[in-house]
């Protein structure tokens, strides 16, 4: 068993090494107030005058100067099987977890943290990205949505699911990476429902959904 790093009632701020947009920090941290840096984004944090209270990760990106400057703060992980965002899921303890910069930089990068969402098997982690907002769907979720909205979804292992609202209804396809994908449906309705009967599916929304997703994550159904 994995013993938490942070352990908290309040949502998290998680903050990666890749690009960081002042203004995405200081919205996040609106939402989800625990300020969590992964290895190199800690150094980011510093430049736009921040200091997380934890920094995790195996630290071959953090600057020394900084390490020595946080002290405790600083849990090493060091595990070169697995990326910092995995290393951060699996020892954060928390409602829910807003991502940051874990997209822009590097698209290998941006693949391994959506690839992190469904290794990790919690639907409770929301990706703040340049364009778009991305979870691991729920078992079920009902959003409100503007008609037309662009609901996207890409399955990263074969899964089966059933949706209401959606222009192109979901139910009886068989998704899976190298088959059946979904981007680019959208809402013909102001509520769309999905569900879904295991995890493996990635929903995309406008990132005006942000506070949305945050708020209803929480509060509905999770992966054991």
């Amino acid at each position: 068993m994995v013993i938490p790093a942070v352990d908290t009632r309040h949502r998290v701020t998680l903050v990666g090494g890749g690009e960081l947009r002042e203004r995405d920090l200081d919205h996040a941290l609106t939402l989800a107030p625990v300020l969590v840096a992964a290895d190199g984004g800690a150094n980011r944090l510093r430049a736009l005058g921040h200091q997380p209270q934890s920094v995790l990760g195996d630290l071959d990106s953090l600057d020394p100067a900084l390490r020595a400057e946080l002290g405790n703060r600083v849990v090493h992980i060091p595990n070169q099987d697995s990326t910092d965002f995995d290393k951060c899921l699996a020892r954060i303890s928390a409602p829910l977890v807003i991502g940051l910069g874990f997209d822009g930089a590097r698209l290998d990068h941006t693949l391994a943290a959506m690839t992190s969402l469904v290794w990790h098997g919690r639907a409770r982690v929301v990706l703040l990205c340049a364009g778009d907002i991305c979870f691991l769907a729920p078992p079920q979720i009902t959003l409100t949505l503007q008609p037309g909205a662009r609901v996207s979804l890409f399955p990263m292992a074969p899964v089966t699911g059933r949706s209401v609202g959606l222009h192109w209804p979901i139910d009886e396809l068989e998704f899976s990476p190298d088959a059946t994908i979904g981007t680019s449906n959208r809402a013909d309705q102001a509520q769309v429902s999905l569900s879904f009967d295991a995890p493996g599916m990635l929903v995309l929304l406008d990132r005006v959904y942000l506070e949305q997703v945050v708020n209803l994550l929480p509060d509905g159904p999770d992966w054991p």
